[in-house]
């Protein structure tokens, strides 16, 4: 299945995400590989969305450069990389799908959710202590 959205709309994106320093994952094998990690791993479900460009990738940014603890973040592209987006979303199907999105998980539980109406109308700032809130508790 051809990608929803075409390369010269999605790689300024990915480029933003590998500028940031997170490990992309573009297949289930990567995404699986990635959460069979011990610790904690926040999944980011990337969207070429507006809220994804002003609130949740910069808001992420933000929390990973303040953070003392941090997770291992992978990141997956809603509606580009599909066989990557599904099995991400696998592993926190309680959940309803939303991207943008993140769930960090702990040795494979999920303890903490972000969905869209979260970060919809907010600031990267609010997203930001969003994320800080979460490494804080569960990092």
């Amino acid at each position: 299945m051809d990608p929803m959205y075409p390369p010269e709309l999605t790689d300024p994106i990915r480029d933003e995400i590998k500028a940031m320093g997170l490990s992309e994952a573009t297949t289930a094998a990567q995404v699986e590989a990635a959460l069979a990690k011990p610790g904690p791993v926040l999944v980011f479900v990337n969207s070429v969305c507006g809220c994804a460009a002003a609130g949740a990738r910069p808001g992420l940014s933000q929390a990973l450069a303040a953070a003392a603890k941090k997770p291992e973040v992978v990141t997956v592209f809603a509606g580009v990389d599909r066989e990557a987006v599904q099995a991400a979303r696998a592993h926190f199907a309680e959940y309803p799908p939303s991207s943008p999105s993140a769930a960090l998980l702990k040795d494979g539980e999920v303890v903490w959710m972000l969905h869209r109406h979260q970060i919809e109308g907010r600031q990267a700032q609010q997203v930001a202590e969003l994320f800080k809130q979460a490494f804080t508790q569960y990092c």
